[in-house]
């Protein structure tokens, strides 16, 4: 199974960022990295100027979100059709900085259903805060979290374990932690689903989070805005 790592650039990129994908390329071309899938995530503007230049250079794109319906009167939303248009092979979905502001996991199903409709990979993230956590509970609604989130999805589709407590702050799970979590998802999921450790992965841990039991990629916030950086943890996937 390839490692996949996936930079999640958040809220963050100016148009002269488009050109980071050839950036990367010079740090890792991509004759040396045919082992691995690389995917960047851009805000949606500028996804277009990105579209050529990822091509070029061997990665896929990503986008942040989407609706689930193909058109409609819903002011500020885009469609995985519209995202289709522009090369994008993948979807992140239920990020917890979306769940934060009211998405819930059925909606996250019915998002997870339309992108696979469009023949593009759902890229589904769930964890759990560190209130449930402390509470012993984490597995428990984790669990719940991933049924209620794929309830009907029957393609592929990618996990990606993103314990709340450990995003954006500097602290990352403990290798035990993730392993732990990993088994936990992958009794859920079966052998062939990817599962990705998110929650400040850096160049420091990359190396030793991507040796962990079914740890099959990675999802990189803040990291992945520097491509050397980026380049790195990419290299740390062997």
């Amino acid at each position: 199974m390839k490692k996949l790592i996936v930079g999640n650039w958040k809220m963050n990129g100016e148009p002269e960022c488009s050109s980071k994908p050839t950036k990367f390329d010079e740090i890792y071309p991509s004759h040396a990295r045919d082992h691995l899938d690389i995917v960047l995530c851009p805000p949606s503007l500028l996804i277009p100027g990105m579209m050529e230049l990822c091509r070029n250079a061997n990665i896929q794109l990503g986008s942040q979100n989407c609706h689930y319906l193909d058109k409609g009167a819903y002011t500020g939303e885009i469609s995985a059709g519209m995202l289709k248009n522009f090369n994008v092979k993948f979807v992140i979905l239920g990020h917890s900085e979306r769940r934060a502001m009211g998405e819930t996991s059925e909606e996250v199903s019915l998002k997870a259903i339309k992108v696979s409709e469009e023949d593009l990979t759902p890229i589904v993230c769930v964890g759990e805060n560190l209130e449930i956590r402390n509470a012993g509970q984490a597995h428990k609604f984790v669990s719940e979290q991933i049924e209620k989130s794929i309830a009907t999805l029957n393609k592929d589709f990618i996990i990606a374990y993103e314990p709340i407590w450990a995003i954006g702050t500097g602290v990352t799970a403990s290798i035990d932690d993730i392993r732990n979590m990993h088994i936990e998802i992958r009794k859920i999921i079966g052998p062939d689903i990817k599962i990705l450790y998110g929650g400040s992965v850096n160049i420091k841990n990359a190396a030793d989070i991507l040796k962990v039991e079914n740890v099959n990629g990675v999802l990189v916030g803040g990291a992945s805005l520097d491509m050397v950086d980026f380049a790195f943890i990419a290299k740390a996937a062997g």
